[in-house]
C-alpha cells in the first residue's frame, strides 16, 4: 500500500485540517464557531497543547506551538512527526480518507507532519484476506506553493523508500529468500533508475567470497550478490559513497542453533540492513541527488542443513585472510566481510554498512537509537550525527580502542569470528574493520529494525530504520 502526498490551494469542504497555532494566534479567524473556540480554550487553559475537535463531517487538530522556542529545531521536527502520529490514528478511526495540513504551518514542519502522518499510515496486509482494518486514509495535502512542490515530491519518494524497507523486512522467508530478495532488488533498481547486477552463486564461488559461501553452506537456497549504482553526470563526489547492507533473510543461527522463543521467531527481519541501503539508494536516485553511490548487498539464510559450516572451520575470505569460526551464528559479519573487501575495488570516499549484527548493541541502547563505530574521520562522524538528529535516527557512538581487537585474536587463523562476552557490538566492529582500508562506518541497527510493539510512526515490526538517515545524509553532501 502506498498514500498520496500533495499540494492544493486550500481545504476543501468537509476535509479535516491540522492547525498548528500560537496561543495568541485568534481562532475566530480561522472560522471556528464561539461554542469551538470556548472548547478549545477551555483545554488550553487545562494545560493541554494539543486539541481534537470533531466536528461530525470532520476532523479539526490544533497543536499549541508556544514551547517550541525553547527547543533545538530536530526537537521541534520530531514534535511534528509525532502530531502527524496521532492525526493518522484519529482519521483512521473516524474512516475519513484526507487530511489538509494549514497553509499557515511553517513548511518544514509541514513536511515533518506529513512524514509523521504518512510513515504512521503504513500497513502490511498481504497475508490477511480480511481487509477490514485496512486504513481509510488515502491523501495528505500542503498548501499549494512552489517551493513546497520539490519538497512534497521529495517526501513523497522518501516515504514510499521507507514503506519498501518495511515490507521486505516484513516478508516472511517462505517468500523472500535470497534470490527472490535479489530479483526485487533489481526490479526496484530499474524503476528507479539504478544500474543493477547481481552475482549468481558461480560468480560469487570464482570470487571466491568464503565468508558469504561459508554461511549459505547449511541451505538448499543459493546466495546472491547485488550491487547498485547510481552515477549522476553531475556527481558532486569524485569517489563514490558505497553502502553495504547485510543481506541475511533468515537466521537460524546455523548449527549454534537459536532458542526459538524471542529470538529466531522474528529473525526475519534479519537483511534490515540491505533492506536500507536498497530504499535509500533507490530514493537518491529517484530524488536525482547529484552524488555517486554504490550500494553492495550479499545475501543468504543461515541454516543448519545440508553441509552447513562448524564451529571449528577455519574460512577464507574473499581478501584472503582467515577466520576461525567459533559460533555459526555471528554470520552477518562473515558475508559483510567479503563485502567490505570487495569494496576496495571502488577506491570509496566512504563506506557505511548497516546490519541487525548483535543483540550486545541492542541490549546497550534498546531501540532508541542506532550504535556506530568505525575509522571515518570527526567531520564525517558529526555529519553523520547531525543527519541522525535531523531524522530521528539517533546515533550513539561506541568505543573503538585497538585493545577490543586482541579479543578477535585466533591460535589458528587470523582472526576468530567472535570475541567472547565483553564489548560484544565492538569486537564485531572489529572484525569487519579488518576488511577496509578506507574511511568507514558501521551501523548495528540489532535495537530499532524490528519492534515487537508500536512505537508511534516508526510502527510495529519491520521499522525501515536507515533509510532516512541515510538519504538526509547523502541530501546534504549533495548540497
Amino acid at each position: 500500500m502506498s498514500i498520496q502526498i500533495i499540494t492544493q490551494a486550500k481545504a476543501e469542504l468537509s476535509q479535516s485540517e491540522v492547525f498548528i497555532l500560537s496561543k495568541k494566534d485568534k481562532l475566530a479567524n480561522l472560522g471556528f464557531t464561539k461554542t469551538e473556540i470556548d472548547y478549545i480554550q477551555k483545554k488550553e487553559k487545562a494545560g493541554e497543547n494539543y486539541v481534537l475537535l470533531n466536528q461530525l463531517n470532520k476532523l479539526s487538530f490544533i497543536q499549541f506551538n508556544d514551547t517550541w522556542a525553547k527547543k533545538s529545531n530536530a526537537a521541534v521536527l520530531e514534535e511534528c512527526r509525532i502530531l502527524g502520529h496521532k492525526v493518522c490514528i484519529a482519521l483512521n478511526a473516524h474512516q475519513y480518507n484526507s487530511v489538509f495540513l494549514n497553509a499557515k504551518i511553517e513548511l518544514p514542519h509541514s513536511i515533518a507532519l506529513a512524514e509523521g502522518i504518512a510513515l504512521s499510515n503504513y500497513q502490511f496486509l498481504k497475508y490477511k484476506s480480511d481487509k477490514k482494518n485496512a486504513h481509510s486514509l488515502q491523501k495528505i495535502a500542503l498548501h499549494n506553493e512552489a517551493k513546497t512542490k520539490k519538497e512534497v515530491a521529495e517526501l513523497q519518494i522518501l516515504v514510499n523508500a521507507v514503506y519498501h524497507a518495511r515490507t521486505w523486512v516484513n516478508e516472511p522467508q517462505s517468500y523472500l529468500d535470497a534470490v527472490v530478495f535479489a530479483k526485487e532488488i533489481k526490479l526496484l533498481a530499474i524503476k528507479s533508475g539504478l544500474k543493477c547486477e547481481v552475482l549468481n552463486k558461480k560468480q560469487i564461488e570464482a570470487l571466491k567470497m568464503g565468508g558469504l559461501l561459508a554461511v549459505n553452506k547449511g541451505s538448499k537456497t543459493p546466495p546472491t550478490f547485488s550491487i547498485l549504482e547510481h552515477k549522476p553526470k553531475n556527481a558532486k563526489n569524485k569517489k563514490p559513497l558505497v553502502l553495504v547492507g547485510k543481506g541475511v533473510v533468515y537466521d537460524t543461527g546455523g548449527l549454534s542453533l537459536k532458542p526459538t522463543p524471542n529470538s529466531m521467531d522474528t529473525m526475519k527481519c534479519d537483511m534490515a540492513g540491505a533492506a536500507a541501503v536498497v530504499a535509500a539508494i533507490s530514493a537518491i536516485s529517484l530524488a536525482k541527488l547529484p552524488y555517486h553511490v554504490i550500494a553492495l548487498v550479499p545475501s543468504t539464510d543461515n541454516r543448519p542443513g545440508e553441509n552447513a559450516y562448524t564451529p571449528g572451520d577455519v574460512v577464507t575470505m574473499y581478501d584472503g585472510q582467515t577466520v576461525e569460526v567459533l559460533n555459526t551464528d555471528a554470520e552477518g559479519r562473515m558475508l559483510l566481510g567479503d563485502a567490505l573487501a570487495y569494496a576496495k575495488k571502488y577506491q570509496p570516499s566512504l563506506v557505511l554498512d548497516f546490519a541487525t549484527l548483535t543483540g550486545a548493541a541492542a541490549a546497550a541502547i534498546g531501540s532508541f537509537g542506532t550504535v556506530c563505530m568505525g575509522t571515518a574521520d570527526e567531520k564525517t562522524k558529526n555529519q553523520l550525527k547531525v543527519s541522525g538528529e535531523n531524522t530521528h535516527e539517533r546515533l550513539v557512538e561506541f568505543p573503538f580502542w585497538d585493545d577490543y581487537a586482541k579479543l578477535i585474536h585466533s591460535d589458528l587463523a587470523d582472526m576468530k569470528n567472535i570475541g567472547g562476552p565483553v564489548g560484544g557490538a565492538i569486537t564485531a566492529g572489529k572484525f569487519l574493520e579488518k576488511f577496509t582500508d578506507y574511511p568507514w562506518m558501521h551501523f548495528d541497527i540489532a535495537g530499532p529494525a524490528f519492534l515487537n510493539s508500536a512505537d508511534q510512526y516508526r510502527g510495529k515490526h519491520g521499522t525501515g530504520v536507515g533509510v532516512r538517515l541515510i538519504f538526509d545524509f547523502v541530501k546534504q553532501l549533495s548540497k
